[in-house]
């Protein structure tokens, strides 16, 4: 994961983040089921 690639890496970086926040969303979703 670094930092430095300028312009190049923009989109990748933002569709990492997009796809970690559905993630993260998804694992919450999972936990809550099992819980209740």
């Amino acid at each position: 994961m670094s930092a430095y690639g300028g312009r190049k890496g923009y989109g990748v970086a933002s569709g990492a983040a997009i796809v970690l926040v559905l993630f993260i969303l998804l694992v919450i979703i999972l936990l809550a089921a099992v819980y209740v």
